[in-house]
């Protein structure tokens, strides 16, 4: 029984009349051979977004990727592809590089393939230029989402990694004095809290910054263990976080974009960023977000807000971001349950510490139920 091809409604025609026949046919063979590499790479890195990040929002934007290059790749006509290709005649194949070999972890795995997608899309980009045009421009477009794709898989694994233990944030106002402050936080340090962000917006730019470093001071006196010592945010402001030794910066959606805090901050300080819905969240860790703060969940005394995303959001989030996510917003001991059942599995405080008679037992308190809510068998948080 035989088949018939079916009809190829191609734009890039292969003509097999060509006086330039040999040079068609090494480029049909570079560009079968790198469109190969590159959708196998692709099921790579889509596999460690799904199985090892459980990250659904990373996972199809991989397989998004993985598509559409298929599609692309459907214009150069397959059995074209099929007759010149020569894995038995490939002198390639038997080149192996003893690094190549080497892999520590399943994100080495994952970052390896990653390059090796963007190298065969930078190929799949040149050699098709002087075939079609129009086609070369959508393997170029191709390979810059993918740098974005691969820098947000590197960042979540880094911040997972970095802040791995870590469920409560505290967020610290100014305090009416320098001493009251120092007091709040040598508490809260004693109670077990690991991640702060000062948060202060009656003080002047002067005050911010000595309180800010009275806070760095603080921590450092705490643990003298860097790998081990406690983290310093400040809100809004990468300037401070600069001049007082931060540890980060956190902004909402009307301050600074993350590429600009990042210019400021450099490459090794942590940038949250609020988020108050699923789609904000998606473009906070496109952007580089290093954490996500999610809210407001419940009406709160700090701050008010037109519109509670609420548990529905928190909801969302939990299900498709595996990027560190904090909900925010009238969360207390109280009200603890509700958001841990949404599947987001930290939190950051302010007004409930001010709330209780004791704010350093109620932090003990919070991080026993945060502790006794882990889930062992996830290492992601």
């Amino acid at each position: 029984m035989t088949h018939s091809p079916p009809p190829e409604n191609n734009r890039l025609e292969v003509d097999v009349a060509d006086d330039s026949i040999q040079q068609q046919t090494a480029l049909l063979r570079i560009l079968d051979a790198n469109g190969n590499r590159a959708t196998e790479g692709l099921r790579v890195v889509e596999d460690f977004a799904r199985f090892a990040l459980n990250d659904r929002h990373l996972s199809a934007l991989s397989k998004q990727l993985r598509h559409e290059l298929t599609a692309a790749l459907n214009e150069i006509p397959i059995f074209a592809r099929f007759a010149v290709r020569d894995t038995q005649g490939d002198v390639g194949t038997g080149i192996t590089e003893a690094t190549e070999l080497h892999r520590e972890d399943g994100w080495h795995v994952a970052t390896a393939s990653a390059s090796r997608v963007q190298q065969a899309l930078r190929c799949l980009e040149e050699y098709s230029k002087p075939l079609c045009v129009e086609l070369a421009t959508r393997f170029e477009a191709l390979r810059y989402r993918m740098y974005v794709l691969q820098r947000s898989l590197g960042i979540t694994v880094s911040s997972t990694n970095r802040l791995h233990g870590i469920r409560l944030y505290v967020l610290l106002a100014g305090q009416p004095t320098e001493r009251k402050f120092r007091d709040r936080l040598e508490g809260l340090l004693a109670a077990g809290v690991q991640l702060f962000q000062l948060r202060d917006k009656t003080l002047d730019d002067r005050q911010l910054l000595q309180r800010a470093r009275i806070m760095r001071e603080t921590i450092n006196t705490f643990c003298s263990d860097e790998n081990q010592r406690p983290l310093m945010i400040i809100n809004d402001r990468p300037d401070i976080a600069v001049l007082s030794s931060a540890d980060g910066v956190h902004v909402g959606q009307e301050e600074l974009p993350v590429a600009d805090v990042r210019a400021m901050a450099g490459p090794k300080r942590l940038i949250g960023v609020s988020t108050h819905s699923i789609e904000q969240a998606r473009q906070a860790v496109l952007d580089g977000a290093d954490y996500i703060g999610c809210g407001p969940t419940f009406p709160t005394i700090t701050k008010e807000f037109p519109h509670y995303p609420g548990l529905e959001f928190l909801a969302q989030v939990g299900a498709e971001i595996s990027l560190p996510g904090f909900a925010i917003g009238g969360i207390n001991r109280q009200r603890l349950s509700e958001v841990l059942e949404t599947g987001v599995q930290r939190i950051a405080i302010s007004s409930a510490l001010d709330q209780v008679e004791s704010p350093f037992d109620e932090a003990e308190q919070l991080l026993q139920r945060l502790s006794e809510a882990i889930d062992p068998g996830d290492l992601t948080q």
